[in-house]
């Protein structure tokens, strides 16, 4: 199976679930447009497996994508063991990966309802090294 895109997300504000959306705009070294968590930083998109999100709904959670506020939900690729540095092809874009999982600094209603969070161990962060756009069904492939 080839990795694909199953959703991408944006919210207004930080601390909250993501809305999904038909596609999102990447500008380099920003971020997604009119998204809370763009910006001149490392974490400029999140992204986050399909296939975590499924350890928590078998957890008994109705949870999907966007619930860990991801940008990016994906399918098909092991997105925790890629290295710092690794370049993904998104759609027309071209992200870097930054960071693998996050501190949890204050616990989620995710963390209460199940008493565990996917997004802290195994969601990763990219910053945009070529802007466009992504949208579900979009290809991802790691770039050498």
């Amino acid at each position: 199976m080839s990795a694909t895109v199953v959703a991408v997300c944006v919210s207004l504000a930080k601390g909250e679930r993501k809305t999904p959306v038909e596609r999102v705009e990447l500008r380099e070294h920003h971020g997604i447009v009119g998204d809370a968590h763009a910006g001149e930083w490392h974490r400029q998109v999140s992204l986050l497996a399909r296939e975590s999100i499924a350890k928590m709904q078998a957890m008994g959670l109705a949870v999907d994508a966007g619930d860990f506020a991801e940008n990016i939900t994906t399918a098909g690729i092991d997105l925790v063991n890629l290295p710092v540095g690794t370049r993904l092809a998104v759609g027309e874009t071209l992200l870097e990966v930054t960071q693998i999982g996050k501190e949890c600094h204050t616990r989620c209603a995710i963390y209460y309802q199940a008493g565990d969070c996917v997004m802290p161990k195994e969601g990763i962060f990219a910053r945009v090294l070529k802007g466009g756009t992504i949208a579900p069904g979009d290809s991802i492939t790691i770039v050498p």
